[in-house]
Formats: C-alpha cells, sequence, structure tokens
C-alpha cells in the first residue's frame, strides 16, 4: 500500500520577497502587502513579467511590470483580469471522481490519496501489458518549462509510456524556418521600431502580439508603412496603411511574387545572395515563373494590389531602408504553410535585409534561449522503462487515434490518456472524433484542469490545479530574448496542486526511485538554463536577458548545416521533397467541391487565447457569443441576415452558430472566430467539428484553415 501523500507544507514569503519553496513548490500568504514578480504563462509570443500585489494572503491586484522593457508595465486586456481566473467561483479545489456517464460531467469529491492511489494503479495494470497504451496530452496550457512538462516528461518516459508529438500550434512554421534559417530565430522584436516598412504577415497583432504593436506604432511615428497581409479585415488591418486580403493558403503564392518583381525590377541585393545564401539562382528562376497576375488569380487580390506592395518593398530597398517582416502562426495552418513560411523567410535574403536593424523577419524567437531540455526531460529514463522505444501519437489526430481498435503498425488500442495544460475536446480538430474517443466505457481518463471544460466532463478522475499566481515556473518566450522567473504569490486556492507535484505522487506510487523525481520545483527552475543565465538576477529582477544581437545575421552566421540562408534545402530534397519552397493548393481548395463554395477559417476571438479565459465573466462579456462572421456577399444568396441562427457543415459534421454579416470577412471566406468551448454552442458543439485531421506539407501539423464547407440559415424556432 502506497504511503499516505504528505500535507503540503508551503513555504512563506517576506516583504523581500524571499524564494523558499516547498516540495510543492507554492508559497503560503505574507503578513503585510507584498508585490511579488512573476511572469504570464499563457501561449502568446510577449510573456509579460507581472507584479502581483498580496494583501492578507489574497491577490488584490496584477499589472504589467514597468521595469521589464518588453512589458512596459501595459497587459493585454486577458490577462488584466487574471484574478478573475484566480478567484472564479467555479475554480476546481478538490479532486473528482466519475460518477455519471463519460461526457455528463457528473463527480463526486474524493482524497488525494484515494485518487492518487487507484490512478497508480490503473496504471500499473495497464503498464503490465503494454506502456505504450497510456498517452499523455498536453500543450499550452501554460508555457512554463517546469509547470508545462518537466516532471511530467520525466515521469512518461520512466514509465515508458506513448510519446506525444506536440504539432497542434506551430510545427509547420517551426520546420520551416529550421531547414531555411537553421532554427526558431529571427531578428529581436525590439529592433522592429527602425524598421521602414513592416509586413504584418498572418498576425492579428492587436489581439495576439500587444507589445509587438506597441513598437509598430513606434516605428509608425517615425515615417514606417504598416502592410497587413491576412484573410480577414482585423482591427490590425483597420490601422495599417494597406491591407491585403488574400484566399486562405494562398500566401507562397503572394511571397513569390513579390520575389518575381524584386528580381525583375533589380531590387536584389546580390552580394547578400552570393555571400551567404544557398540556391538563390533556382529561386529566382521559381519566382520568375509567378508574376503578379498569376499570384493574382491563385490569391484573390488585384494585381495593382500586389505590384503596389511590391513597389513599396522596392521604394525601401532603393533608400537602404530596413524592412522588416512580423509573420504569426495563423498562415500556416493550411496545406502548404510549411512552404509558405518557406517562401516569405526568403524575402528579406532576397532584399537583403538582414543587413540592417529593422530589418529581417520574426516568427519565433525561442531558438535562441539555451533551455538544458534533457536535464529538464530526462529522455534516458526511456532506457529505463519497459518500453525503450515508444510509438508517437500526433496530438493533431488525436481523434482518429482514441478510435483507432489497435494492431499493426499503430500499435496497442489506447487504454489511458493523462491531460493536463490542455483542452483537447474543444481545441483539437474534427472535435466530433475527439469527442467520440473521450465517450469510450474503456478509455480511463485522468484530467488535470482548473476548471470542467470540455474535457473534464469526459474525466474519470478530474484533479485541481494551481494558476500561475500559486507555483514556480521559469518561461522562455517566442516573441522576445529575455527569460522570466515565476515566483509563487499566494497559497493553492482549495486542494489544488502543481502538475509537477501530481507527477511526482505517482512516480512514488509506480515504484521510480531515481533522485529526480525527488527535484523540487525551484531545483527544476534553476535546471532549465544551468549556468546560461543568471539565476540570481532572475530571482532580483524577474526576468534576465540573453545577448542576441540587433543584426543576428548582417554577416551570415545562420545555425544551418551550411551557415546560411538555405532558400534551396537539401535536406528537403534528401527526403524526396521539393528542395524549393512549393505553391500547395489547399486540401479543400474553396469551391473545388460545389456542395462546400466557402473557405472558412477560425482564429482566436480578441477577448480568448484558444480555449482559455471563455469563463471569465467579463472578457466573455465582451465577446458575446459564439459566432460566423460571413460577408454581405456571401449572405445575401443564402437569405442570411446578421444575428440569424445558421448552420455551418461539410461531411465532418454541423455547427449551429449567429450570423455576423460584415466586410470583416472577405467573399468567399466565413470566419468563425473561437475557440469557444463546445458546450457553449447552441448544439453543443463549436467550430473544430468542421475541421479536419489532415495534415501540413512540413511539421505534421493541423490544418485549421484548410476546411470548405456550406452555410445556411436555420428556420425560425
Amino acid at each position: 500500500m502506497p504511503r499516505a501523500t504528505p500535507a503540503p507544507s508551503w513555504a512563506v514569503y517576506d516583504g523581500r520577497m524571499t524564494h523558499a519553496a516547498s516540495t510543492h513548490g507554492t508559497a503560503a500568504a505574507p503578513a503585510h502587502d507584498a508585490t511579488v514578480l512573476g511572469a504570464c504563462p499563457h501561449d502568446c509570443p510577449d510573456t509579460c513579467s507581472l507584479v502581483t500585489t498580496v494583501r492578507a494572503g489574497r491577490a488584490v491586484y496584477l499589472r504589467g511590470n514597468p521595469d521589464h522593457p518588453q512589458t512596459a508595465g501595459v497587459l493585454c486586456t486577458k490577462v488584466s483580469r487574471y484574478l478573475e481566473r484566480v478567484y472564479h467561483p467555479q475554480r476546481l479545489t478538490q479532486p473528482l471522481r466519475r460518477v455519471g456517464p463519460k461526457g455528463a460531467g457528473r463527480f463526486e469529491p474524493v482524497s488525494w490519496d484515494e485518487a492518487l492511489d487507484d490512478i497508480a494503479a490503473r496504471l500499473r495494470a495497464i503498464a503490465a501489458r503494454d506502456p505504450q497504451a497510456i498517452v499523455p496530452y498536453s500543450y499550452a496550457g501554460t508555457m512554463g518549462l517546469v509547470q508545462g512538462e518537466a516532471m511530467a516528461a520525466r515521469f512518461f518516459h520512466r514509465l515508458g509510456a506513448s510519446l506525444l508529438d506536440r504539432t497542434i500550434c506551430s510545427s509547420a512554421g517551426a520546420a520551416a524556418l529550421q531547414v531555411t534559417l537553421g532554427g526558431k530565430v529571427g531578428m529581436p522584436v525590439h529592433t522592429f521600431a527602425d524598421s521602414r516598412l513592416i509586413l504584418i504577415w498572418g498576425s492579428h497583432s492587436i489581439a495576439s502580439n500587444l507589445h509587438f504593436w506597441r513598437v509598430a506604432q513606434q516605428a509608425k511615428r517615425c515615417g514606417a508603412k504598416l502592410v497587413c497581409i491576412d484573410p480577414r479585415r482585423t482591427e490590425t488591418a483597420d490601422k495599417c496603411d494597406l491591407h491585403l486580403a488574400l484566399r486562405p493558403g494562398t500566401d507562397a503564392a503572394l511571397a513569390y511574387a513579390l520575389m518575381h518583381e524584386c528580381f525583375v525590377h533589380g531590387w536584389v541585393d546580390h552580394d547578400y545572395l552570393q555571400r551567404h545564401t544557398v540556391g538563390w539562382q533556382a529561386l529566382r528562376a521559381r519566382a520568375l515563373q509567378w508574376p503578379p497576375a498569376r499570384a493574382a488569380a491563385v490569391c484573390g487580390l488585384p494585381v495593382a494590389a500586389i505590384e503596389a506592395l511590391a513597389r513599396e518593398l522596392g521604394a525601401c530597398f532603393e533608400r537602404g531602408e530596413p524592412i522588416g517582416i512580423r509573420l504569426n502562426y495563423g498562415m500556416q495552418r493550411t496545406r502548404g504553410g510549411g512552404n509558405a513560411v518557406r517562401a516569405v523567410a526568403c524575402l528579406p535574403a532576397v532584399l537583403g535585409a538582414w543587413r540592417r536593424r529593422g530589418g529581417g523577419l520574426l516568427l519565433s524567437s525561442s531558438g535562441w534561449f539555451p533551455v538544458q531540455r534533457d536535464v529538464l526531460y530526462r529522455p534516458d529514463l526511456l532506457a529505463r522503462s519497459p518500453c525503450p522505444q515508444p510509438r508517437t501519437i500526433n496530438m493533431s489526430t488525436i481523434g482518429d487515434a482514441l478510435l483507432h481498435p489497435g494492431g499493426g503498425s499503430f500499435g496497442p488500442r489506447i487504454e489511458a490518456l493523462i491531460v493536463y495544460n490542455s483542452n483537447p475536446a474543444a481545441v483539437a480538430p474534427q472535435s466530433g472524433r475527439v469527442v467520440q474517443g473521450l465517450r469510450r466505457d474503456d478509455l480511463f481518463t485522468v484530467v488535470l484542469e482548473q476548471f470542467q471544460t470540455d474535457t473534464a466532463d469526459h474525466a474519470d478522475y478530474l484533479l485541481p490545479a494551481t494558476t500561475q499566481l500559486e507555483h514556480w515556473d521559469i518561461h522562455l518566450s517566442y516573441g522576445h530574448t529575455d527569460v522570466l522567473l515565476n515566483r509563487p504569490a499566494i497559497a493553492p486556492q482549495g486542494q489544488a496542486w502543481p502538475n509537477t507535484a501530481v507527477f511526482r505522487a505517482l512516480a512514488r506510487r509506480l515504484g521510480f526511485d531515481e533522485p529526480c523525481f525527488d527535484d523540487d520545483d525551484l531545483t527544476l527552475c534553476r535546471q532549465a538554463f544551468g549556468t546560461a543565465v543568471d539565476f540570481e538576477r532572475l530571482l532580483r529582477d524577474g526576468w534576465a536577458p540573453l545577448p542576441v544581437p540587433d543584426v543576428p545575421f548582417a554577416d551570415g552566421g545562420f545555425p544551418t548545416p551550411s551557415g546560411k540562408c538555405e532558400l534551396f534545402s537539401a535536406a528537403l530534397a534528401a527526403q524526396g521533397l521539393d528542395g524549393l519552397p512549393e505553391v500547395l493548393p489547399n486540401h479543400e481548395p474553396a469551391g473545388a467541391d460545389p456542395r462546400y463554395p466557402l473557405a472558412m477559417i477560425s482564429p482566436p476571438a480578441r477577448h480568448f487565447l484558444n480555449s482559455t479565459f471563455v469563463n471569465v465573466k467579463s472578457l466573455r462579456d465582451a465577446e458575446g457569443e459564439p459566432c460566423l462572421e460571413i460577408h454581405p456577399d456571401d449572405a445575401a444568396p443564402r437569405g442570411i441576415a446578421d444575428g440569424d441562427t445558421v448552420e455551418v457543415f461539410n461531411d465532418r459534421g454541423r455547427h449551429r452558430t449567429r450570423a455576423r454579416v460584415t466586410t470583416r470577412a472577405r467573399p468567399g471566406v466565413v470566419v468563425g472566430l473561437g475557440i469557444w468551448w463546445r458546450k457553449d454552442g447552441l448544439d453543443g458543439t463549436n467550430v473544430n467539428e468542421l475541421t479536419s485531421q489532415a495534415l501540413t506539407d512540413l511539421g505534421r501539423a493541423p490544418t485549421f484553415y484548410d476546411c470548405a464547407v456550406q452555410v445556411r440559415r436555420c428556420a425560425a424556432a
């Protein structure tokens, strides 16, 4: 019989923010007002530094850290409401066990010992047959390196469980950058202030990258022009000088047309191409096949709009002014998304933009961070497990995986699913299949959560998780180059535990006696970067910068095998793929199937972040209700008026919602703003009822924005 779980022994902060930590890595309330430095945990490039004011054990005020240059005292609308999440009346505060049918969301309270003993016993029995039948499912519910995967990865490696291919957000773009630039690297975000032309490509910066938008506005005040490239006319597009509303999945064609004009008109840095790139002649030949008229037909843009943007590039080139491109991940969520990122990533080399401060490209900065992942995640523990080489399950096809009967190359049927930092019932593609799998009576599901989400409704055990104010963590960023430390500011609400504590306790019950399972959370924070980052500075200031140069690739030095920007990738060619960026049609081009003539994209609603914040009342009230944006030209022939109930459908499913007739949607494209919880939908669905499990060209990623649908007005009740 496993020993009883010890009661938490919380460490104490004094007014000077001491950093004593318990095994659970949380803190008791200070006896008087204190300010505690932390970090925003959410999936956003900005990774803000937070300052929490604590009074009598309660967090009473949360603000951005004015001493952190990237945050500059400003938080987004979402995180400024974070205390509403921490003290939400529906916060989970005790372990729960299912008492009703799967999906009904009916539970009874149990003790931590009872829950953990039973979970461990169930996992032990499954592992005795084949540990690969146990699957972890997690993503970016927290971006923290400690509460994200550190102890969890150690646990699942030692267990020999299936590995998870974490592809659901960024892996197509990451694969593209890897073969082109050598990693997820780019220009430092603060240098966009020196740009004189900024292309905001596939990004709604005001909603999803607010602190970059501040820098872009600084550049604009100095005379820079801003261009938004996005199928939807977002609030960001409204405030740019030019908006190109191209069709979803046609970004590579636009990039090639811009390169065509650069090569034809001589807006090309031949010296940079010759010295610091591989394959520029082949790229030139491909680009010359894409005059603006051809790209315009593919992209659904006026030829004049493409030519006008090319002239802006050319004018900056001729004046020797820096051109900066800010990509985001929206553009890589179609079949050809990886190649589209590759094509755009070629532009700065063609123009020689990397030579100048304020020139180049940024999609992600996370490749600059020297994280000691092997130290944190301990993949060496696989060698001690019953299955040293487990299979890998792609999280983007979890619906099919949960319903697979097992056998053959797939391996054993999935018998247990451990979900943390994610809500797959709402966020995974083709969610009808996901929910069908979660409802299997023979699937044992454990969910670590702060709230009873759609996924939590299907749990056998629902374990209450801490929020960012209640645990230690350490963070990198994919939008800037500062490391941030998160201190716990308050004691956990109720019986909530950090993720790390849960996996430590399960490891003990399964007899894993390796010393690494005794590492507390502060130790894990110290291990994340080792000596590469000044941890004492993190403890003092809450953040520490990396020494990334402002003009990192002025003289080449890319982290590719060649040391050059690889416009032609020998690595891709060796895999039988095109070494140059390709222009690939969508899996579901709008109009290819007359039954489904409309393209649908599903970007996050402005007041939500994926499925997080949906249950925060102030943000929910600001967002209104689930809706589908449809252009008047598409609404009129369908008899759809603003506010009507409509049904959006394809072969995968049907979703009822409200119509919002607006020119924010371009003709031929409808916009299902997400990601609402399924239980908030008119018929218990959300937009992911319609998205597919088809994958991208590179990176094995989902194709959320490659989705053909039809829309019809529902008869009045």
